[in-house]
Order: C-alpha cells, then structure tokens, then sequence
C-alpha cells in the first residue's frame, strides 16, 4: 500500500501548467516531451543500440535461418530450429477449433467492418484513366507483436486490407512469447483469415529475414505492422529493399478536452495507452480546474490496473497534462505533436475542432469515440504513424497493398505531332540519343 501511495503522488508532476509556470520553462518542459515522443517510436542515429541493430541486420543477411535461431534464442528466450520456425497447418487449425466461441463471433464482425470500410475506400478498382494501372503487391509481410496479451486485433487490421486489395501471399510473422510459441489466440485469426504461412520469429531478426529471405522463409515485397522500437527501426533500416508502411509504435494518444469532458473518461483514456508500456498519454486542456479532477482519477484509477506499477512509470516517462490558455493553443500543439490517435472531447466544438487538426494518424471525435473503438472495431487500421509521423505518414489502408503503373501509348501522329518539342527537351538536356529517338521515327 505504501509504494502505491508513493507511486501515484509522484504523478502529480505531469501537469504542466501555462498559468503556473513562466513561458520559458513552459517552452522547456513542452519541448522534452516532443524528444520524449520522438525516441520513443525509434532510435535516434545517435542511439547506441542502433549500432547492435545494424549488426542484427547484417548477420541475419549474411548467415540466414541460423542467425534468426541465435537471435531468437537470444532475445526471446526460447530454442528453434529453423525447420520449427513454421506454425504447422494443423496447430492452426486446433487453435481455431479451441478458441471461444462468442470471441469467435466478436472477431468475425470486426473482420466484416474492416474489410467493408477498407473495400469503401479502395481505389484499386476504379482504374478510370487509361494512363494508369494499380496492381496488388505480390508477397507481403506482416509483424505482429509479441505482448504479454495476444494482439489478434493487429492481424486484421493488416491482413484484411491486403486482401481487399488482392494480395495473395501474405505471411505473418510474431515472436515466441506464449510458452514458447505464438498466442492461439492469433493462429485462430490467421485461420479464419486464411493465412497458411505463419512464423514464430520476431524481432529486427524477423524483418530481416522477410526483407532478404533466408532458407526457410521467402523474401517479400513489402513489410508492414506495429510493434516496438528494435520493429520499428529495423523496418526504417531495410526500407528501400523493400516497401514498408509507416513507423508504427510505441501507442500513444494526444486527447483535447475542454471543462465540459467527463474527467474520468479522459483518465481513462490515457490509462488505455499507457497500459501499452510503453505507452504516451497527453492530455491538452484550457482548464486547470479539470487538469486537476483528471489527474486524481489517474491517481485512483491506475490503482486498480492488473499493471498499475508499469503504467505508472509509463505515465511518469512519457505523459502530461499540459494546461494553456487558449483552443487555439491546443490545436497548435496538437499539430506539432502529430500524434497516432487524437481524441477531441469538446463538446459541441468537437468537430469544428477537428476540421482544424492537419497532423493525426486517426482522429476520434466526441465524448462516445475512445481509441478503443478504433483499435477493435470501426474499420480503419489501428496500425497508424507514431513518433510525431503523422507530419508525412498515414494510417495503414488497402490502398497501401497495391502499386501503380503509368501506361504511355501513343500511335505515328500523335507521336510526330508532338516530336519537335520532345527533341528540343532532349537536346536541351545534352541527351542526344534521347532525341535520335525521335529523329529516326520522323524519318518512316
């Protein structure tokens, strides 16, 4: 009781307050939590522990299955050969034959939501010019992480927006940490879905394994997932060789609530990322009054998590509950923050609000729209840009399983009506075979 005591007192340092500090300590405090956000997704190029990645990196490439066996060993505690790194198709099958039935029934309709919500806003099949062509993404891997609970979520949020979009091989790779192997909570999903090739390997290891091949598994053309900083720096390292999605993890949420929020609710939201662990939760608001009211329901509710001591170390790292003057404060920081999930819980100005925000993985509007609604249920991918990405990056969609190609198709006079502009181009340049090209045509 004592250290619980202790604990949640030392939570009264994450308010951080316009009206109580001055402007230059306000400036400091707020600008360490933006590095704070930012290493928290990756490691910075001054981070020792990217020198240890690289070196993952290159001996998975250089030695294959036998180095993804050390490395697994290694990191995950747990002895495979490389011929046991498959999931056998009837361990699927047992796994999904077991699970609960009325859980069953649960992930079925998420899986109809996402795969009606990602079919809705597929452009794949709207090939309505004739100088374009999109086409699936022929093999594609998939990270899925290895938390202490099972994440089956994160396997429909990635595997069905491939397939809407016609990906045919997928394979899904997550780490042993379920006695030894993969939660049958998630086989059970990668059956449903129809995944047959399923990995216990995680880690910089797996992706690297899925960027280059090895023995054993196949490479792909395309790597995509959540998961923690040695996931999320190894996709960044080997992109290039091949696709990724976004850098996609550690979970964090921005919520903007104004004295009419409920100020439990806001606790509870930020207990519902920090839980992660880790995990950021920062909460703007123009009242001190319901800083104040949010941070006693921190106080109380973390209490009765199942990992209250890790939540609030979670919440002490990386969260606050930063107090400013004004809305358009909010929105401001908000933007420069560029969160995974933003939460607006300002009553009837949600929505005006909202149309203010350019920097969001996803944006939840209003008192009755949690994170959770979005990480289980409403269609978009909860795989979503974190680490301040979502200046440039975008949520996880089906449109990101395919690629376009340009179609050029041009016949004699079209050609010739247009050759001496494109051969002035091409001489401009000192291309003169570019412009030859042309020159010979002219001459049929």
């Amino acid at each position: 009781m004592k250290e619980e005591i202790a604990l949640v007192h030392e939570l009264d340092h994450l308010i951080i307050s316009e009206y109580q500090l001055t402007r230059p300590h306000f400036e400091k405090k707020f600008s360490r939590l933006h590095v704070t956000i930012m290493e928290g997704a990756a490691f910075g190029f001054g981070d020792n522990r990217l020198n240890t990645l690289r070196a993952v990196i290159r001996d998975v490439i250089n030695r294959g299955d036998q180095a993804v066996a050390e490395y697994t060993e290694k990191f995950d505690g747990v002895k495979l050969a490389p011929q046991q790194f498959s999931i056998p198709a009837e361990e699927l099958q047992a796994a999904h034959a077991e699970i609960d039935k009325k859980l069953l029934v649960s992930l079925r309709q998420a899986i109809a939501n996402v795969r009606k919500y990602q079919s809705e806003i597929f452009i794949g099949n709207k090939n309505a010019h004739a100088g374009l062509r999109y086409t699936p993404i022929s093999r594609v891997g998939i990270c899925v992480p290895g938390a202490s609970a099972p994440l089956p979520s994160t396997v429909i949020m990635t595997v069905v927006p491939a397939q809407v979009a016609g990906v045919v091989k997928i394979a899904v790779v997550s780490p042993p940490r379920y006695n030894g192997t993969i939660h049958p909570v998630i086989l059970a999903v990668c059956h449903e879905l129809g995944i047959q090739e399923v990995y216990r390997i995680g880690g910089a290891q797996a992706v690297t394994a899925l960027a280059f091949g090895t023995e054993t598994i196949d490479r792909v053309d395309k790597i995509v997932g959540p998961g923690n900083q040695w996931v999320q720096t190894a996709k960044r390292e080997i992109s290039g060789f091949v696709g990724t999605d976004s850098i996609a993890g550690p979970s964090e949420v921005v919520i903007l609530a104004d004295d009419s929020a409920n100020p439990a609710w806001a606790a509870a939201d930020m207990l519902s990322q920090a839980e992660h662990d880790p995990g950021s939760a920062v909460l703007f608001t123009t009242s001190q009054e319901f800083a104040q009211k949010v941070l006693e329901e921190l106080k109380k509710q973390v209490q009765d998590l199942a990992g209250a001591k890790e939540t609030t170390e979670c919440l002490k790292k990386y969260s606050a509950i930063v107090v400013v003057k004004e809305t358009s404060e909010m929105v401001s920081f908000a933007n420069s923050l560029a969160p995974e999930h933003l939460q607006i819980q300002c009553g009837d100005k949600s929505r005006q609000i909202a149309d203010r925000i350019k920097n969001a993985g996803a944006i939840f509007i209003g008192d009755y729209s949690p994170v959770a609604v979005g990480d289980y249920w409403a269609g978009p991918s909860h795989t979503l840009p974190t680490g301040m990405t979502a200046r440039f990056a975008s949520a996880l969609t089906s449109n990101d399983f395919i690629k376009s190609t340009s179609i050029i198709e041009y016949d004699k006079d079209k050609l010739l009506k247009s050759a001496e502009d494109i051969i002035r181009l091409a001489e401009c340049e000192g291309l003169d075979a570019h412009a030859k090209s042309i020159k010979i045509r002219q001459q049929d």
